[in-house]
């Protein structure tokens, strides 16, 4: 029987890099898993179809994640079909700005994505997941959370706002629910790239003890860990999976 055999999982932003990989893992786990995305049908029905190709089980859910209306309703959609065991926070924005050309609409933009959507789907989740008396959640921090970095200033908070986030509820829901987070260092996705990041700082992602960019499977490997019951004393806990680029404690 396979780990996470009869579990159901809902991942956010998870048609390509991390989350595709955290869907791709939960589902070769066992996990039925529910593919959320942002205007992106094509992606999220080739995941579903290799998913099922590969004899798993996935649907796909179209949901903005800074939106609440549309956040109730996917909650809606994936809970009218059963239980919810799993939910994994990995829908994310970046922003390399100076602060002081960080407008309003900048700072609620990646905040908006990056924290406050946590915020919702974990009080969805957390609301059928108390009732039920079980559950797991996962929340996709950043070490940049940890650490800080110049002109990242909104995206910096966002991420430690997770991790706090995480620590609080990992505390208030114990011990029926476990609550943790994992924050990556750079990792090879489309977020890594000029198109996001000017190129100092693509040049300083890998100038860390790795020496190298982190793959998406490697975050989806701990992900896996932490949903699964080898991870049962496991509360409240930020994994570091970045290549040592953080080695607080």
């Amino acid at each position: 029987m396979k780990p996470l055999q009869d579990k159901t999982a809902l991942v956010t932003g998870a048609t390509q890099g991390i989350g595709r990989a955290i869907v791709l893992t939960l589902a070769e786990a066992g996990a039925t898993v529910w593919i959320n995305h942002l205007n992106q049908p094509e992606a999220a029905a080739a995941l579903v179809a290799q998913i099922r190709a590969d004899g798993g089980q996935a649907h796909a859910v179209q949901a903005d994640v800074a939106v609440p209306e549309q956040v109730a309703d996917m909650f809606g959609w994936v809970l009218a079909e059963g239980d919810l065991d799993i939910l994994v926070n990995n829908a994310g924005i970046i922003l390399e700005q100076p602060f002081l050309d960080t407008s309003e609409e900048d700072w609620a933009r990646v905040l908006g994505v990056d924290l406050h959507a946590v915020y919702r789907c974990c009080r969805h989740a957390l609301a059928h997941m108390q009732a039920r008396g079980d559950g797991c959640i996962v929340n996709i921090a950043s070490e940049l959370g940890q650490i800080g970095r110049e002109r990242y200033a909104a995206y910096c908070t966002a991420k430690a706002g997770v991790i706090g986030l995480t620590k609080a509820l990992a505390r208030e829901f114990a011990p029926a629910i476990r609550i943790n987070a994992v924050a990556p260092g750079p990792v090879d996705t489309p977020m890594v790239s000029v198109e996001h990041m000017s190129a100092e700082m693509v040049a300083r992602e890998v100038a860390i003890p790795a020496a190298r960019l982190g793959r998406p499977e490697e975050i989806a490997a701990a992900v896996r860990f932490l949903v699964s019951a080898e991870a049962s004393f496991f509360h409240g806990q930020t994994l570091g999976a970045n290549g040592g680029a953080w080695m607080g404690s």
